[in-house]
């Protein structure tokens, strides 16, 4: 009898009308599965504390250049390197990943100043040679500016397409058409800027003549083995006009 109310506890007779209390709720405590939203106290190993990822070796290392691994004269392209190297060797730990942003920007800093006075010293080297130059050289450069590149490619673009336009046309006829219109641009670009016809003609026919005069000499040197063909001396010397039709258009005040 013993035995068969341990085995069926929800058993019920004359002797025994009731349910032991304490019996079932101690069973069912002891084998109760564990539900999935119950939950486990995690080791601290298990933590994404950084603990166990390795860490930069050179972090207090005052010399930002021996901190990246790199000699003092490395250039920008070794310096984005061994960073970029590092950086993903030892990528999640926040204090190696600091250390070595720390080196690499105060490297381009260092790096941004060099230029920085390099290009000053330049400026003041070429003005320092402008003043020191004789007069006639001076008196030369105040008729000569710089304009911005836009305009610069431009009338680069122009002239070139004067010089295709020759050439594609070499086998009809001479450039005198091509080489009209381009005087005409270049004299219209020096009125723009000097306010006078007169002057602007004079300047666009002197540069007419001076590229024309120097393509007749120095085109005839050229070995005929690099010349095509078809491109006759004409063709060649105007597109040494070009060139200074361009030059004086541009840079001419």
């Amino acid at each position: 009898m013993s035995s068969l109310l341990l085995s069926n506890p929800n058993l019920s007779t004359s002797f025994l009308p009731c349910k032991i209390p304490g019996y079932e709720n101690t069973r069912k405590t002891a084998f109760c599965p564990l539900s999935r939203s119950s939950k486990v106290a995690r080791c601290a190993v298990d933590t994404p504390s950084g603990g166990n990822m390795p860490t930069f070796s050179r972090i207090k290392v005052w010399d930002p250049y021996k901190r990246l691994g790199i000699s003092p004269y490395a250039s920008e392209e070794e310096i984005w390197g061994s960073r970029n190297f590092l950086l993903e060797q030892y990528a999640g730990h926040e204090r190696s990943e600091e250390s070595i942003e720390a080196a690499f920007e105060k490297l381009l800093m260092t790096s941004f100043r060099r230029r920085k006075k390099e290009k000053i010293n330049l400026k003041s080297r070429l003005k320092k040679q402008v003043e020191e130059s004789p007069p006639w050289f001076k008196n030369l450069l105040n008729f000569v500016e710089l304009p911005p590149k836009d305009v610069i490619f431009r009338r680069l673009f122009l002239f070139a397409f004067m010089g295709g336009w020759s050439i594609m046309n070499s086998a009809e006829g001479g450039p005198a058409f091509q080489v009209a219109v381009s005087l005409a641009a270049c004299i219209y670009f020096l009125n723009e800027k000097t306010k006078s016809l007169a002057r602007a003609s004079i300047i666009g026919l002197g540069a007419l003549a001076s590229g024309w005069i120097l393509g007749s000499v120095v085109v005839p040197m050229i070995p005929t083995v690099l010349i095509h063909p078809t491109w006759t001396l004409e063709l060649l010397t105007s597109l040494v006009a070009y060139f200074f039709l361009f030059l004086a258009c541009t840079f001419f005040k």
